[in-house]
């Protein structure tokens, strides 16, 4: 079920993974067993994938530390408590984003979770809203960490809505994103160079998404090509992914579904393959 925080935007996006299929995981600490199955529960209804541990020292004998890409953990807890857990993990050097949530806030717990990196800190019970923007600052973080800031993600598409929606998704993730009303805009506007992956609709005015490809091919452009489209046909599906296109995603696309097709373009060695969905 999409979340109505998102609906304003004008596409049923489900909310986000990280960098590859097998990253794509919220794990979730709390010692009470009802926290821990409604969290989960509105994690996944955003689409994530969520892992729950009743400890933290059922959390670090998982496995799963490797594997995720924001942490939600409870303040107090049997135990190593959340404040103890995350002097842990900076101490083993890993900086996975947390987030805190509890019954039994202070303001000292607040300031020493804060000041030690944690993004939010939250008071049982948060909406669902709260939680959200609080994943998502997490995961922004996360790709600013491993240079995504430095990549632009460049969307041709004549749809004002898209492109405005779309730039303040990619945004979302973390990436600088540049946004054009035609291929034409696009080639004139001096970012060509600059552009890390291109998100293109296959229908436009004017130049074409396809002849847009065709034409960076033969000036010996590589950029990584994502097609977007309402139209989606299997001539035009198999015309660009033959002539190298990432991936040929039809709208409206889920947030997990750009996000893994973006890292795979701009970071191909990190298991990134073609997206044919």
């Amino acid at each position: 079920m999409p979340n109505r925080f998102l609906l304003h935007l004008g596409i049923a996006f489900q909310r986000i993974g990280r960098l590859t299929v097998a990253r794509n995981l919220i794990s979730v600490v709390d010692d009470d067993e009802s926290v821990r199955g409604s969290t989960k529960l509105l994690i996944e209804s955003f689409g994530f994938r969520a892992a729950v541990f009743e400890s933290a020292e059922e959390f670090l004998r998982s496995g799963q530390l490797e594997d995720t890409s924001c942490l939600i953990i409870d303040l107090q807890m049997p135990g190593m408590n959340g404040l103890q857990l995350q002097s842990h993990l900076a101490a083993e050097g890993c900086r996975v984003p947390i987030i805190f949530i509890t019954s039994y806030g202070n303001e000292e717990s607040r300031r020493q979770a804060m000041q030690a990196g944690a993004v939010a800190f939250l008071g049982k019970p948060f909406t669902d809203e709260q939680l959200l923007q609080c994943v998502h600052s997490a995961l922004r973080e996360f790709s600013r960490e491993i240079g995504g800031a430095k990549n632009l993600i460049s969307v041709v598409d004549d749809d004002e809505s898209v492109r405005r929606t779309t730039k303040l998704l990619i945004e979302s993730f973390g990436f600088r994103a540049a946004v054009f009303e035609s291929a034409e805009n696009f080639l004139s506007s001096g970012h060509l160079n600059d552009t890390s992956c291109l998100m293109v609709d296959v229908r436009l005015p004017g130049m074409n998404g396809l002849q847009l490809q065709s034409q960076l091919a033969a000036a010996g452009r590589r950029i990584p090509i994502i097609f977007i489209t309402a139209y989606d046909s299997q001539e035009s599906r198999r015309r660009a992914l033959r002539a190298g296109a990432v991936a040929f995603l039809a709208k409206p696309f889920t947030d997990h579904q750009l996000l893994k097709t973006i890292r795979s373009a701009v970071q191909p060695d990190e298991g990134g393959t073609k997206n044919r969905a």
